[in-house]
C-alpha cells in the first residue's frame, strides 16, 4: 500500500511541477528558437502518430491522372508555394520564419513519403485538417475533397518539374484571362472588343 501511495505522490508532484513550469511563462514559444531535442521528438511523434491514426480509413483516388495533377497546380501556387516552395526557390520570407520549417515539396527525398498510398492519405489529411501550432491551415474549411486531392497529386509530381513546367501548370486561366488572350490573338484591344459586344 505504501508503494502505491508513493507512486501516487510522485505522480502528483510531477504534475504540480509541470503546471508550475507551464504557468510561470519561462518556456520560450518563439518561432525563432528550436525546441529541445526531447520536446521536438515528443511533438513530432505525437503529430505523426495522430495523422497516421486519423488518416487510416481514407480512400485514395487515382493520383496519376494528368488532369488531376494539372488541376492542383494553381491551388498549390496560391496556397502552398509560399511555405513549401517552388522550383528554383530555396526559401521565402514566410518559409524562413516558420518553425518547425515546412517540408520543401520540390525535394524528391521529402516528397517520396507521399508516393505510397499511406503517404498520400497522410498528406491529404494534413491538407484538409491542418496541423495545430505549425502554420499549416485546414484547407478543408474552404475547399472540397477533389481540390485537395488534386493538390496532393500535384505535390507528388512537383520534384520532377522545372521552372517553366511549374509556371505552365500553375497558371490559373480564368474567363477574363482567356478573353484577353483571345482578343490579342484577334488583334483587338480590350476596348475594341467591348465596343463590338
Amino acid at each position: 500500500m505504501k508503494f502505491l501511495l508513493g507512486i501516487l505522490f510522485t505522480v502528483c508532484i510531477i504534475m504540480i511541477g509541470i503546471f508550475i513550469v507551464i504557468t510561470s511563462g519561462v518556456i520560450n514559444i518563439g518561432a525563432d528558437q528550436a525546441h529541445s531535442p526531447l520536446v521536438y521528438n515528443f511533438l513530432e511523434t505525437a503529430r505523426s502518430r495522430s495523422i497516421e491514426h486519423a488518416s487510416k480509413d481514407i480512400l485514395v483516388p487515382d493520383l496519376q491522372k494528368a488532369e488531376m495533377i494539372s488541376s492542383g497546380g494553381a491551388d498549390y501556387k496560391e496556397m502552398c508555394a509560399g511555405c513549401h516552395l517552388s522550383p528554383g526557390v530555396a526559401g521565402t520570407d514566410l518559409s524562413k520564419g516558420l518553425y518547425p520549417q515546412p517540408p520543401n515539396f520540390t525535394d524528391a527525398d521529402v516528397v517520396k513519403r507521399y508516393q505510397s498510398e499511406d503517404g498520400a492519405k497522410k498528406g491529404f489529411w494534413a491538407i484538409k485538417h491542418g496541423i495545430m501550432a505549425s502554420g499549416m491551415p485546414a484547407w478543408g474549411a474552404s475547399h472540397d475533397d477533389d481540390r485537395m486531392w488534386a493538390m496532393m497529386a500535384f505535390i507528388r509530381s512537383l520534384p520532377d518539374l522545372n521552372k517553366n513546367q511549374y509556371t505552365m501548370l500553375t497558371t490559373r486561366l480564368d474567363d477574363e484571362t482567356l478573353n484577353m488572350s483571345f482578343d490579342s490573338d484577334m488583334g483587338m484591344s480590350g476596348n475594341e472588343s467591348d465596343m463590338q459586344h
